[in-house]
């Protein structure tokens, strides 16, 4: 058990003295990156959903490639 003691008070003592937390504006940056980023992943997966649409013979919707397909056949 004191083993586990002192690897709190270590870790305690690296996260107070060794870890470099970034600023304020830093992390503000940092997240609106992440969310411009997250949101042109998901416009893209939207679109490839779009565009090959879904694969079920009972989907009312089946996308460009689907109508493309109705219209061919």
């Amino acid at each position: 058990m004191a083993s586990l003691g002192t690897y709190i008070k270590e870790s305690y003592i690296e996260l107070i003295t060794k870890v470099t937390w970034p600023v304020w504006k830093t992390l503000q940056q940092s997240s609106v990156l992440v969310f411009v980023a997250s949101l042109i992943i998901s416009l893209i997966v939207w679109a490839m959903d779009y565009v090959f649409g879904m694969n079920g013979k009972d989907d009312l919707w089946q996308g460009i490639i689907g109508m493309i397909y109705n219209l061919i056949s």
